[in-house]
């Protein structure tokens, strides 16, 4: 974790899982937490960062930021209001 990255309240570690688990997984962390609140989500599915940005789009949540790690990606997504 860089200390540029946003604050967290939750973390999901869907490393290992192709798609759609992903999303499934940040979906149901999201509906468990307040508005504004971000989530941190590490996966290593090369297809997530495309998928992450179509969710953003079409469930109103913020795209914070993403980042490739390597073996890994993290992206980091606020809740919607």
């Amino acid at each position: 974790m860089n200390t540029s990255d946003p604050a967290f309240v939750m973390e999901v570690d869907a490393s290992g899982l192709k798609c759609p688990l992903p999303i499934l997984r940040a979906k149901k962390a999201l509906a468990q937490m307040q508005a504004n609140e971000v989530l941190r989500v590490v996966t290593t599915d090369p297809g997530a960062i495309r998928d992450f940005e179509a969710f953003a789009r079409q469930t109103g949540n913020t795209l914070l930021l993403q980042r490739d790690e390597g073996e890994c990606c993290v992206h980091y997504l606020r809740r919607r209001a």
